[in-house]
C-alpha cells in the first residue's frame, strides 16, 4: 500500500477512478511477494508492480475492464499456461492477482492508518459468490473493526487479520466456497544507529533506500548533526540508554551500535538487548567483543540476552570502506528480518 499511496491520492484528487491489483498467492520463483500492489487508472497511469514487469500488461488490461464494469477479478499466471508465456512469465513461477476498483469507504481508513504509522490489516473476499467478491473487513491495532463480510465470515476474517498482524505476513483462509486474503499493513521498520560515525552516514542512507525509518543517536552534537545526516528521519542528541528507552524499541526495530566507545556502546546494549528489537549488532573485533561481553554480564545482562548480539557486526563480506561495512550490516539485518 505504502509504495502506491502518493500516486493513488494524486489521481483521486484529480477525479480519476483507480483500480488496485494485489498479489494474493505465489508459487516457485514468482518475482513479487503476496501483498505487492500495482495501482492504475483508465488513462494509463501506473504505480507499483505485481511481477517486476512479467505480467503487468495483462493486469493493466484487467484493471481497465474492472474500472469499466465494477467487477473484481482474480487472475492466475503460471508457466504451464499459454497466457503466461504470452505475457512474459517464463521464469519458473506463478502468481495469483486480485484486481478491484478502489473504494474510498474501505481505502480511506487504511490510508489514515498508514499515514499515522499504525498497524492495520485488511481482509478481502478474493473468491466466492459475486455479491461477496471484493468485500472487506478492516482490523486496527486497537482492536476496532470497519466493514463486514457478513455474520458467517466476520469471525474468521477477524481471526485471519490478527494472525496476519502477529506474523507480519499475508494469510489466506478458506471457508467452504469462500476464500479470504488477510493482508497486514505495518509501520515501516526502524533502523537506529548509535554513534554518528562515518559508517552510520552510509548506513542510514542505505537504510532509507530499503524503506527503513532512520534514527541516529549520539550525545556529541558534532557527530549527530544535520550537516552529517541530511536525510535522516530523526536525530537524537542524548545518551544512548536514555534515547533508546524514549524511542520505544519494538519488534520492527534494528539497532546498530557503532561508536566503538564503551561509555556509549555499553549503555545502548544494556537497553537494546533486553528489548523486543529484532536485530542488535555492535561494531568491534572479536577481542573487543569478548571484553564487552564480560562487562555486560557484570552489568546484569543474561547469557540469553547476550546471545542475541550480532558481533562482530555485519556479514563477513570483506568490506573495508564505510560504505562496504554499511552494506554488510544491512545485509545481516535483512537476513535476520527475513529469517534467512
Amino acid at each position: 500500500m505504502r509504495e502506491v499511496l502518493r500516486d493513488v491520492e494524486a489521481w483521486r484528487a484529480a477525479g480519476e477512478p483507480v483500480a488496485l491489483a494485489t498479489v494474493i498467492e505465489t508459487w516457485g520463483s514468482a518475482p513479487r511477494t503476496a501483498g505487492s500492489k500495482m495501482a492504475l487508472t483508465a488513462s494509463g497511469r501506473i504505480a507499483g508492480s505485481v511481477s517486476g514487469g512479467c505480467v503487468e500488461g495483462a493486469v493493466v488490461e484487467a484493471g481497465r475492464e474492472t474500472l469499466r464494469t465494477g467487477r473484481p477479478q482474480r487472475l492466475h499466471f503460471g508457466v504451464a499456461d499459454d497466457t503466461a508465456w504470452a505475457v512474459g512469465l517464463a521464469c519458473g513461477g506463478s502468481i495469483d492477482v486480485f484486481v478491484e476498483r478502489l473504494e474510498g469507504k474501505s481505502f480511506d481508513p487504511l490510508r489514515d492508518a498508514v499515514l499515522a504509522e499504525r498497524a492495520a490489516a485488511a481482509v478481502t473476499v478474493v473468491e466466492g459468490p459475486e455479491p461477496l467478491l471484493g468485500r472487506k473487513l478492516l482490523l486496527f491495532d486497537d482492536g476496532r473493526t470497519h466493514g463486514s463480510l457478513g455474520p458467517e465470515l466476520d469471525g474468521a476474517a477477524a481471526g485471519a487479520a490478527r494472525e496476519a498482524l502477529a506474523a507480519g505476513e499475508a494469510r489466506r483462509v478458506r471457508r467452504d466456497a469462500v476464500e479470504l486474503f488477510a493482508e497486514p499493513l505495518l509501520p515501516p521498520p526502524t533502523l537506529v544507529a548509535v554513534g554518528g560515525v562515518h559508517i552510520a552516514v552510509a548506513l542510514v542512507a542505505l537504510g532509507k533506500t530499503l524503506g527503513y525509518r532512520t534514527v541516529v543517536v549520539d550525545p556529541r552534537a558534532a557527530f549527530g548533526s544535520v550537516e552529517r545526516f541530511p536525510g535522516v528521519d530523526r536525530l537524537v542528541t542524548a545518551w544512548p540508554d536514555e534515547a533508546l528507552r524514549d524511542l520505544g524499541l519494538n519488534a520492527a526495530t534494528a539497532v546498530a551500535v557503532l561508536t566503538h566507545d564503551p561509555k556509549l556502546d555499553d549503555p545502548a546494549l544494556q537497553v537494546a538487548l533486553p528489548s523486543p528489537a529484532f536485530y542488535v549488532g555492535a561494531l568491534g573485533s572479536k577481542k573487543t567483543q569478548e571484553k564487552r561481553r564480560r562487562r555486560l554480564l557484570e552489568s546484569g545482562l543474561t547469557e540469553e540476552q547476550l546471545s542475541r548480539l550480532h558481533a562482530p557486526i555485519g556479514l563477513p563480506l570483506g568490506g573495508r570502506s564505510p560504505e562496504e561495512i554499511a552494506l554488510s550490516i544491512l545485509a545481516e539485518i535483512t537476513a535476520t528480518r527475513r529469517k534467512a
